[in-house]
């Protein structure tokens, strides 16, 4: 790799798939396995996770749906170069593609072979972090992966649309105190919108809100009911055993 880090190498979905990561800095958590639990898809159609990191929502969607074609794009170089390992070492890298590209940027994009209104599904997990309200990592790579500009998520969302054909569908977890602001910004270009909460345990509130949207379609809004990850005595609920173990989807990924 271009450069030299501590990695480790670690289970995911009950050892379905193989990661290596960095030791330091970002790491990938349930929030990848979530949202590739959450985005449908079918063989032969093409997907591209936005801020793939080591590839964890991607090549996780990948190993589910054989035949799908998974583009990772990664602005940092070293975990892009991770994502491709990781492709290899799962035997997927046949039908899933690590890019080093910034995905804030249609040049980038281009450059890379990527063209307007040709991909089926996009996925993503986008730093969604305030430095301004909130304390944030002093390692770099940390500090990228987590936290967001301000207008980062309508950037976001606009390479989305612009990579989308129209009826494609958009895959994305949030923060739930900023459900407001991203069905906002997804107004514009998306509409059947479906959301489904994520909670912490039973009675507590939501942490996570996964929204699925599809470009150019109708205003219409699906709630899901909500993932509860533990139960009032902190045990995982089966519910998410399924999903993070055992490689199930979420009632709102589409069939």
């Amino acid at each position: 790799m271009e450069t030299e880090i501590e990695i480790s190498e670690d289970a995911v979905l009950g050892g379905r798939l193989r990661l290596r990561q960095p030791l330091r800095g970002h790491r990938f958590g349930h929030d990848a396995i979530l949202l590739a639990a959450a985005t449908g898809a079918r063989g032969g159609e093409h997907a591209v996770d936005l801020g793939a990191g080591v590839g964890a929502a991607g090549l996780a969607l990948a190993a589910r749906i054989p035949d799908l074609q998974v583009s990772l794009l990664e602005i940092d170089r070293t975990l892009s170069e991770l994502a491709a390992w990781n492709a290899r070492l799962n035997h997927l890298d046949d039908r899933v593609r690590a890019y080093a590209v910034d995905v804030e940027t249609v040049a980038s994009l281009t450059a890379a072979g990527f063209a307007t209104g040709t991909v089926d599904r996009v996925l993503m997990n986008p730093p969604f972090r305030d430095a301004e309200r909130q304390n944030v990592s002093p390692d770099p790579r940390r500090r990228l992966a987590h936290v967001g500009s301000p207008g980062l998520l309508r950037r976001w969302i606009a390479t989305a649309a612009w990579l989308l054909r129209p009826g494609g569908v958009l895959t994305l977890i949030w923060r739930a105190d900023g459900l407001d602001t991203a069905a906002g910004e997804l107004r514009s270009a998306f509409g059947a919108l479906a959301l489904q909460s994520v909670l912490p345990k039973p009675s507590a509130p939501a942490i996570r809100v996964l929204v699925r949207a599809v470009k150019a379609g109708s205003g219409t809004q699906t709630d899901y009911p909500p993932l509860s990850l533990n139960d009032e005595h902190g045990e995982p609920t089966e519910a998410a055993e399924d999903v993070l173990r055992r490689g199930n989807t979420l009632t709102i990924a589409e069939v």
